[in-house]
């Protein structure tokens, strides 16, 4: 694989470890796009935001393929992440092959402390980091795919590791075991939602009836803007997902949709609660497809 400069190279570019997962798509929009089975640099940065567009995009690609010419980050640039995506989220960055390339958040609460919600790769260099921010109380797993660090992330912080127990063998030690399909409060303002679909334990965790963790349940497909399902990629049941959503669609409330894959956005309450009702009925008519990753609208 090559994790060198291509011969001639004079700027960013992606080298041939791309997964096509999107994330770099989703930090640098303007710069990166889908190519060929990978992603694509279709133009440089003409300003330093635009660069810190694509050191975001680097630092966050699980397999480390968005390089700057010459192939090797300049390690005396800041990092950007932990990153704001609003006053009490950030995004972790740093995301781990482990879950698939999936994103990861920090969610502050009123009290001043800090919950995680499925997890970066882990480091020392970025625990030390979040523990600048303050005490962190949970991690926080929407399901089995983003399991892989919660129990290093729960010890190195001294908070308690949540799973559903659809999906426990993913993390058996787990500190609590949601179960059932009701509704449950994790703390004040917190609220989750088991979701079987996308696997027999997912999850979404609602804070403040203004963000939605929703893991692979759903997420935003910018090339349709709209809430879309993974249905190419359900590992569990695509019918149980319909269930879940009709059985559920009804009581959620937020404004942030944050998933683990896909497009992040921001709408109204009402607009959030309109485009939800209308994936829940699509949903109802999709059938089980083959695994294609292909087949992903992003």
């Amino acid at each position: 694989m090559e994790t060198t400069a291509p011969t001639g190279q004079t700027g960013w570019y992606v080298d041939d470890r791309c997964t096509d997962c999107d994330v770099a798509r989703q930090l640098a929009p303007d710069l990166i796009a889908q190519g060929e089975g990978r992603s694509e640099v279709v133009r440089q940065p003409r300003d330093d935001g635009e660069a810190r567009q694509l050191l975001a995009a680097a630092l966050a690609c699980h397999t480390r393929s968005i390089r700057p010419a010459g192939g090797r980050l300049d390690p005396a640039v800041p990092d950007p992440f932990p990153l704001a995506l609003d006053p009490d989220v950030l995004l972790c960055g740093h995301n781990s092959t482990h879950t698939a390339g999936a994103n990861a958040y920090l969610l502050r609460r009123p009290s001043g402390t800090w919950m995680m919600v499925d997890t970066p790769r882990f480091s020392e260099r970025l625990a030390e980091r979040y523990e600048e921010l303050g005490r962190f109380t949970d991690v926080l797993l929407t399901h089995r795919d983003h399991a892989a660090h919660g129990r290093d992330w729960a010890d190195r912080l001294g908070a308690r590791l949540w799973i559903h127990e659809g999906d426990l063998d993913a993390a058996p030690d787990a500190d609590q075991v949601l179960r059932g399909t009701d509704p449950a409060d994790v703390a004040e303002g917190v609220r989750v939602y088991p979701l079987p679909g996308h696997t027999r334990g997912s999850v979404l965790y609602i804070a403040d009836e203004r963000y939605c963790f929703s893991g692979d349940s759903f997420y935003w497909a910018r090339t349709l803007q709209d809430i879309e399902v993974a249905q190419s990629v359900t590992w569990y049941s695509i019918e149980e997902l319909a269930t879940s959503l009709a059985r559920t669609v009804d009581a959620l409330r937020f404004e942030w949709l944050l998933p683990g894959h896909g497009g992040r956005t921001q709408l109204p309450a009402s607009e959030m609660a309109r485009r939800m009702k209308q994936l829940a009925d699509r949903v109802r008519g999709m059938s089980p497809r083959p695994v294609d990753f292909t087949a992903l609208r992003w």
